[in-house]
């Protein structure tokens, strides 16, 4: 644990493709309450930062904390800012790095957390996120998984929609060969005055072409270290993809 790093899970009821998309069930439990119990443990501070009380009232009945935040964010980046900032001046705490826990990621796991938080032992780490080595060459080509490249220190290059590294040689098998593809996990730890400044940022070309916004802070000369992680991460962001994950052991006890 450690009293330094805030966790907050920012979780919007109005989503496009999945509304309601926090409270709906896995098991005999809504989906925040599965992401909010993964994260628990690790940190002293943990809270869903929510612009519903219906989301604040179900992780209240749980026992999580939660707090309301504006409805007009634009990124879950957005929300955590103002959640660090206000659950530091409500409960008089300081906070020197915020880790923002999606809340669509209900088989996280704190070793995850815990491999996230420890980029932040090499100096001068300022973002960090958490990456996995792609083996099913078709996710290459699905463009809601986001790829990155990295370099030898695993520093984010570049992250894309689209197959990247491109591969010129069409005999080359991609992904199950030497060459080494990557697809990101949309967690990230910041120092909390890095995400005080990057809310700030307009919206940027590269960022806009992609609608990827950890480009917005990499185009503003922001560096992203990553981390591997080998344990499987199955975002939810449809009702079909709620009906994938459901068949995982652990939501059938």
């Amino acid at each position: 644990m450690s009293t330094n790093f805030l966790g907050i899970i920012p979780a919007r009821y109005a989503s496009t493709r999945f509304p309601g998309k926090p409270l709906a069930m896995l098991g005999d439990k809504p989906m925040i309450q599965w992401v909010y119990e993964g994260a628990s443990g690790l940190f002293d501070h943990l809270v869903v930062a929510t612009d519903d009380q219906r989301i604040y009232n179900s992780v209240t009945a749980f026992g999580g904390k939660a707090l309301m935040t504006a409805s007009s964010h634009s990124s879950g980046t957005e929300r955590c800012a103002e959640a660090w900032s206000r659950y530091s001046q409500q409960t008089g705490q300081t906070f020197s790095h915020v880790v923002n826990i999606q809340g669509d990621e209900p088989l996280i796991r704190k070793e995850q957390l815990a491999t996230l938080m420890a980029c932040f032992q090499l100096p001068g780490t300022r973002i960090a996120t958490l990456i996995r080595k792609l083996r099913d060459p078709a996710e290459l080509h699905n463009p809601h998984l986001v790829k990155v490249v990295v370099d030898q220190s695993l520093r984010a290059l570049y992250f894309s929609r689209a197959p990247i590294p491109f591969v010129r040689d069409p005999d080359r098998e991609p992904v199950s060969g030497t060459l080494p593809f990557y697809a990101h996990l949309g967690i990230y730890a910041f120092r909390a005055e890095v995400l005080e400044q990057i809310v700030t940022f307009p919206p940027s070309p590269l960022e806009e072409a992609e609608s990827l916004e950890q480009l917005r802070w990499m185009e503003q000369g922001i560096a992203i270290q990553t981390a591997i992680t080998d344990f499987p991460s199955l975002g939810v962001d449809t009702p079909e993809d709620l009906i994938a994950i459901s068949k995982e052991e652990r939501f059938q006890r």
